[in-house]
Parts: structure tokens; C-alpha cells; sequence
């Protein structure tokens, strides 16, 4: 109950650094472990097996779009609710979610399933890479559960303040899976088959462990079975407020898909295996960023039903500095050593290489501008501004992105696509700066306004 209280009472910066190290580290670690993947089949399998994983990279986001949808909208409620001092209501809403998790995976498997071979046709697989990409799904969907289940309940814990439990979550299943990829892809020579096993069982141990976590004396809310179904009125909340996130992995599987597309039309099947390095390199920065939500989430949320305006602001105070920080350091890093980075992946193919090398320079001309957005979409979700959340997420997406990908190309060719990305970002920061400004100045009208639609 210690962890409960200090959301309201600690000071914000030694909070804010409490929460960090442990998502931090455990989002680390998960990435990393997708990066691994990745090296052991570029480097045990080949360039055009990486290729075809990369494939597969839009149809991961779809599932992990549910993951983010259950998960963030079953958080986000739980610390208001935890707030409120309404732990009935936290594991209400917990049950709720759990429901969801079950009924949205079995959905998602089946559906995935039956229409494969053009969803991975629509998502670029050619002839050479559709055999790696379709070994890789058939095993992968199996694990669908798992994977949703185990990202959604572990987001629940850190949003019930333990979140040292939620990083040893991710390590365990890092862990596990790096050293299957060693076994199955090494050792065995399984190929992305093993890689795909590799996942599933490192998901499968997670869900284990994280449902294990809700039965036992450490949680600070429960999974009761007889909360286990539908709520209706708590369903609408969860689903409301992770709309954005989730709206977002989805618009980011279409332009997954469409870059795909346009990176054969303009390149060739090398160059979708080096957007699929490119992601695995931003996604390990990004997912630093993210870390600074997951801590901050908790803590924003529980005094946000706890009227707490200026813990709030000092939270995205803080959360804005430290984000920004760590874009402009991997801008750097990246801009001056991008070779050494790219030779982790695959150091056969010279013309791998030279497209990534190129491709990663042009993408993250604007990574510096890029933290607070982050930021500033989950501050949106926290205090239950959804729409404001979807818009500041699907605004990158929607509105600057796809466009460009369609448009840009027929200009300046594969470079058209590389400059796609830091054009929509910075479109995106003007809007989302514009809106952040503004949502800080109306904050006590908001926490005011929510506080008497909850009597």
C-alpha cells in the first residue's frame, strides 16, 4: 500500500526516477531481445530471411495495437480509480480488461489466420521472401494470447505502483527468448522458425508469471474470477481511452505496409530489410522515451483523481526534459556512427548496408523534435482527454506520413520515402506543441470538470 501512497505524497523528480530505471531497464530489455531476433536471422539466416521477417513487422503491430488497447485503457483506469481510493472499482476494471484480453486474442488468431496470405501479400512479401514471413506468422499466431495477455496485465502492475515487478517481467521474457534464439536458431538451425518459437514460449512465460502476480500477496488489486466479464460502463472507459494508442499501431501497421510497398517499387527486397534495422535501431531509443510514460502514467493518473493539479504539471515537466534529452542524444550517436550500429545486423550484403546507412541518416533528421510528442500524447491519456490523445497520435500518422510515402517517392525515389519521416514529424510537433500548450493551461478546469462528473 506504500507504493499507493507515495503517488500522492513523494516528492515528483525522486518519483519520477523510482519509476523510470525499472521501465526503463525492462523496455530496454524487451527491445533488445527483438533486436537479437533479428541479428541471429541476418547473421545465421541471411539478408533476404531478414527481409522477410521485416514483412511481419506490421502485422506484430496489430497485435500488440489490442496489447495497447486493453492495456493503457485497463492502467490508465485503475491508477484514477486507486486515486479515488476505489479499489473495488480498480478491480472491476481489471476483470473488465482481463475479459477483453481473451475474448480480442482469440479474434485476432482466427481472423490473422484465415486471411494470411494477402495480408502478408498487402504487406510486400514477395516471392523470395513469402515462405520466411509465412513460417515465422503461423508459429507467431499461436502466441497471440500470450503476447496480449502478458503486455497488457504487466502494464496494469506499473500502473498499480510496483514497478520493479514489471521490469523483472520483461527481463524474464527477454531473457528466455534470447537465449531460445540462441538454441533454436544457432544450435539447432531452425532458421525463423526458431525465432518465431523463441517468441511464443518467452510470451507464454510472461503471461504466466504476470498472471501469477495478480493471485498472490505482492498485488495491490486482485483478479477475483467473479469480476471476470463484461462491464459495460468500464468497458467503454478502457476502450475510450486506449482508442489512441491503439488507433495509432494500426494507422502504423498501414504505413508499415505502405512503405513496404513503396520501398520495393523504388528499391528492391534489400531495402525492406533495411527499414526493418532502421525500426530496430529507433525502436531502442524510443523505447526509452517510452519508459518516461510508463513512469510518469502512474503518477499523473493517481493524482489526477486525486485533484493534484501541480503534481501533475510537475510530472510532464520533468517528462518533457528528460524526453527531449534522450532524442537529441540518439540523434547524435546515430548520425555519427551509423555503420557500426548497421553491421550488428548483417556484415555480408555491401548493398544492405549502403541503403540502411543512407535510409537511417535521412528518417531521423528530426529525431530531436520527436521526445515530447511521445510525451505529450500519453499526458492526454492519463487525464482522460482521449480524442486529444488520438489526435496527437494518429496527426504523424494520417494527416503527414501517408501522404508523403504517396507523393514524395515519385519526386526523389527511394529518398523520397527516407525524407517522408522527418517532414511528418516536424508537421506533427507544431500541431502537438500548439495542443500541449494549451491542455497546461486549462489543467485545473480539466481535474475541476472530472471531479464532479465522478461524485
Amino acid at each position: 500500500m506504500n507504493n499507493i501512497n507515495e503517488l500522492g505524497e513523494a516528492k515528483i523528480g525522486k518519483l519520477m526516477l523510482k519509476y523510470f530505471i525499472p521501465a526503463f531497464i525492462g523496455v530496454f530489455v524487451n527491445a533488445l531481445y527483438n533486436i537479437v531476433d533479428r541479428i541471429f536471422i541476418g547473421q545465421g539466416v541471411g539478408a533476404e530471411a531478414l527481409s522477410g521477417i521485416s514483412i511481419i513487422f506490421p502485422v506484430m503491430l496489430i497485435m500488440m495495437a489490442f496489447g495497447m488497447l486493453i492495456g493503457i485503457g485497463t492502467g490508465v483506469y485503475v491508477s484514477i480509480n486507486l486515486g479515488k481510493k476505489d479499489f473495488d472499482g480498480a478491480e472491476k476494471t481489471l476483470g473488465t480488461g482481463f475479459f477483453l484480453m481473451i475474448t480480442v486474442s482469440a479474434v485476432i488468431m482466427v481472423v490473422t489466420y484465415l486471411l494470411k496470405e494477402p495480408i502478408l501479400r498487402s504487406f510486400g512479401a514477395t516471392e523470395e521472401t513469402f515462405q520466411y514471413a509465412n513460417d515465422y506468422l503461423n508459429i507467431i499466431l499461436g502466441g497471440t494470447a500470450f503476447m496480449v495477455i502478458g503486455f497488457s496485465l504487466n502494464n496494469v502492475i506499473r500502473s498499480e505502483g510496483n514497478a520493479k515487478i514489471a521490469m523483472t517481467s520483461m527481463i524474464l521474457s527477454s531473457v528466455v527468448n534470447i537465449i531460445l534464439d540462441l538454441v533454436f536458431i544457432i544450435w539447432l538451425d531452425m532458421g525463423v522458425k526458431g525465432a518465431a518459437y523463441a517468441t511464443v514460449i518467452s510470451m507464454f512465460v510472461l503471461m504466466i508469471w504476470v498472471l501469477a502476480h495478480f493471485k498472490s500477496k505482492r498485488s495491490v488489486i486482485k483478479l477475483h474470477n467473479i469480476n471476470i466479464r463484461v462491464n459495460r460502463k468500464i468497458l467503454f472507459q478502457i476502450v475510450a481511452i486506449g482508442m489512441a494508442p491503439f488507433t495509432m499501431q494500426i494507422a502504423n501497421s498501414f504505413v508499415q505496409g505502405l512503405l513496404n510497398k513503396k520501398l520495393i517499387i523504388y528499391g528492391s527486397d534489400l531495402a525492406v530489410g533495411a527499414m526493418g534495422i532502421i525500426n530496430s535501431v529507433v525502436t531502442l531509443f524510443i523505447m526509452a522515451i517510452v519508459a518516461i510514460n510508463m513512469a510518469s502514467q502512474p503518477i499523473i493518473g493517481y493524482n489526477f483523481g486525486a485533484k493534484s493539479v501541480e503534481r501533475i504539471k510537475e510530472t510532464l515537466r520533468i517528462s518533457l526534459i528528460a524526453a527531449t534529452v534522450i532524442a537529441v542524444g540518439a540523434f547524435v550517436l546515430i548520425e555519427a556512427f551509423p555503420g557500426a550500429i548497421i553491421k550488428l545486423f548483417n556484415n555480408d550484403s555491401e548493398e544492405l548496408y549502403s541503403i540502411t546507412v543512407r535510409g537511417i541518416r535521412l528518417i531521423l533528421l528530426a529525431l530531436p523534435i520527436v521526445g515530447f510528442q511521445v510525451v505529450a500524447s500519453n499526458f492526454f491519456q492519463a487525464v482522460g482527454k482521449a480524442k486529444l490523445a488520438m489526435f496527437a497520435t494518429l496527426f504523424r500518422q494520417i494527416i503527414g506520413l501517408i501522404p508523403l510515402l504517396i507523393i514524395l517517392p515519385g519526386f526523389w525515389g527511394i529518398d523520397g520515402i527516407w525524407l517522408s519521416y522527418p517532414i511528418a514529424d516536424t508537421m506533427s510537433a507544431i500541431a502537438v506543441g500548439f495542443i500541449l500548450w494549451r491542455e497546461w493551461k486549462r489543467l485545473p478546469e480539466t481535474v475541476g470538470k472530472a471531479a464532479v462528473e465522478n461524485k
